[in-house]
């Protein structure tokens, strides 16, 4: 890494040479592998490497971006005069602007994100058959759509030259594991489909394969034999593998783009109670091996664990330095970019506490109810904060899971169902944003 942080630095000078008064320069590394089985056949099999840098500069007000996967010398050299001619022909932009100095990161924490002993294929493929084979051996499961598995390893590097002369350049390292099987249950019209999946940051982390196929047989299995059920306005239960889409929403509604532009049904909700007072939504970027952790932003910031929502309140935006501006606020450390456009905010590892209920004890008093186990459709707005997704999950009677149900469509308002909203106690930190089963009441079912 210390080679691309060289690469960096040299492009920041040739920069400043052709005329930038700042600029900053980012750097992806990557490596992926991935292999594929199905009806116990390898499918594919299959590794890719790739390097890309983005170089920002700043002409005055001005700003513009150029980037290449070509990092011969000569071409950086062209690269750098051709962005700041760019920039002085752009139209200028006061809120678009680097970090301060001090405000970037001075100590780099390790939190433990890479595992640097890449796996072979063959091992690779050993779990993609495990997990398929354990599918395939449950009575009922009829087909499979296949498993997958994959390794990934990233450099990101950063580097920053102000017109103060302060510098910044550091980098980190990232390794993923992957392991997901779906499979069929049923024939003809009734076939049903599920799956489970499983991913870290190191390999000794994953779930056993085995344990990733008898879930998705069983996840499979209980959807055979649907039924409709008729309109009516009953409490719907989130499984966490959906309800950690709403806290994903909100994630999106407190962004700072949005909330700049005005295009948030939360845009004039800071300081206020959006959920019930046992709420709290935490922001963490520096869970160790987390899969949504980070060192620093993609600006250099200081980043830090931050209550996003404390007892009900919503406590702050996520924010970068162009909309921090725009708002007259301070950065909140939630860069992140690409190789090809500016820095824009977003969340790392978010996620609701757990409440004090079992999920048994969430549903025991829901006389009829809805446990919501898919969803589908583009019907969530956050302009408006109209909620409606196609659904399908298991019938809730007396407090217990009952029968399958599908063709169903589930309703309601952002603001109504983040008011209404209990957690269960059964939080994990499986993905980059999480929640624990939710309870929302009051959503609107349509049916049969």
């Amino acid at each position: 890494m210390t080679k691309n942080l060289d690469t960096l630095s040299m492009l920041l000078d040739k920069a400043r040479a052709c005329g930038a008064d700042a600029a900053d320069a980012v750097m992806f590394e990557t490596v992926n592998v991935s292999t594929s089985y199905r009806l116990r056949k390898p499918e594919a099999l299959e590794r890719s490497e790739s390097k890309g840098l983005g170089l920002r500069v700043f002409v005055g007000q001005r700003q513009a971006i150029v980037s290449t996967t070509d990092t011969h010398p000569d071409t950086l050299a062209e690269l750098a005069q051709r962005v700041v001619a760019m920039a002085k022909a752009a139209p200028p932009d006061a809120d678009s602007t680097l970090a301060p100095a001090d405000i970037r990161a001075k100590s780099i924490p390790d939190l433990k994100l890479i595992d640097d002993a890449e796996p072979s294929g063959e091992w690779l493929a050993e779990q993609c058959r495990n997990a398929e084979e354990a599918a395939l051996a449950t009575k009922g499961i009829t087909n499979s759509e296949g498993a997958d598995a994959g390794y990934g390893q990233s450099s990101i590097s950063l580097a920053i030259a102000d017109g103060t002369g302060n510098r910044f350049a550091h980098s980190y390292r990232t390794s993923h594991f992957s392991l997901s099987v779906s499979v069929v249950a049923g024939e003809g019209t009734g076939m049903e489909r599920d799956y489970d999946y499983t991913s870290t940051r190191h390999r000794k982390d994953l779930r056993a394969a085995h344990s990733i196929g008898e879930e998705a047989a069983k996840l499979t299995l209980r959807r055979l034999n649907p039924r409709k059920v008729p309109t009516c306005k009953v409490p719907v239960v989130f499984d966490p593998r959906i309800s950690r889409g709403l806290v994903g929403v909100l994630a999106g509604a407190i962004s700072g783009s949005a909330i700049a532009r005005g295009s948030s049904f939360l845009k004039n909700a800071m300081n206020t109670d959006i959920f019930p007072e046992h709420i709290t939504i935490i922001d963490d970027p520096h869970i160790i091996a987390g899969l949504g952790s980070r060192p620093f932003d993609a600006e250099g910031v200081e980043n830090r664990k931050r209550t996003i929502v404390e007892k009900g309140e919503l406590k702050t935006w996520l924010l970068d330095v162009r909309t921090a501006n725009k708002l007259k606020l301070a950065t909140t450390g939630h860069a992140s970019r690409g190789t090809s456009s500016p820095p824009s905010p977003s969340s790392t590892n978010l996620y609701m506490e757990k409440g004090i209920l079992s999920p048994s004890a969430l549903i025991g008093d829901i006389k009829s109810g809805l446990y919501v186990t898919d969803t589908f459709g583009m019907g969530i707005n956050t302009v408006t904060g109209d909620y409606s997704q196609g659904a399908a999950g298991l019938w809730i009677e007396n407090g217990e899971l009952t029968y399958p149900v599908s063709e169903i469509t589930i309703a309601g308002h952002l603001k109504d169902m983040f008011a209404n909203v209990t957690p269960a106690n059964d939080l994990e930190f499986r993905y980059a944003t999480n929640a624990p089963t939710l309870r929302v009441d009051g959503m609107t079912i349509a049916g049969a």
